[in-house]
């Protein structure tokens, strides 16, 4: 099994849609892998830019709460996906998994969200490929 951690700052928006399109691909694929999110400094709740445009995709958040990401979700994780947040900041110093730092082009919600959708595509076709 293979396991990977999205998190960003608030875990309300990038970390979420990122998850919720990782679930899809797993689901779609078939792979056995276990997906993590959170965030360094939480907010109350998903954003509703989010919600709503995961929601256009099929996708529905509306029963998640952001959460704060640990050092012990990262244990066991190949992957640590960031975005907006540092991995130093929860990453135990002696992991040896691969940190992938996805800096974002645009602030507008339904742009991020098709790139985030479009990364999580290529990041599971790797997934494949090494498989």
């Amino acid at each position: 099994m293979t396991k990977i951690v999205f998190a960003c700052v608030g875990n309300a928006g990038r970390s979420q849609m990122a998850t919720a399109f990782a679930e899809r691909e797993r689901d779609r694929r078939g792979l056995d892998v276990e997906l993590v999110t959170g965030g360094t400094d939480p907010k109350e709740s998903i954003s509703e830019d989010a919600r709503d445009v995961l929601e256009e995709e099929g996708l529905d958040v509306s029963g998640r709460t952001p959460r704060r990401i640990t050092t012990d979700d990262v244990a066991g994780a190949e992957f640590v996906v960031t975005m907006g947040c540092s991995a130093s900041e929860f990453v135990p110093e002696d992991w040896n998994g691969e940190v992938r730092i996805w800096s974002l082009e645009s602030d507008e919600t339904r742009e991020q969200r098709d790139e985030i959708e479009r990364r999580v595509a290529a990041l599971f076709d790797d997934l494949e490929r090494t498989a």
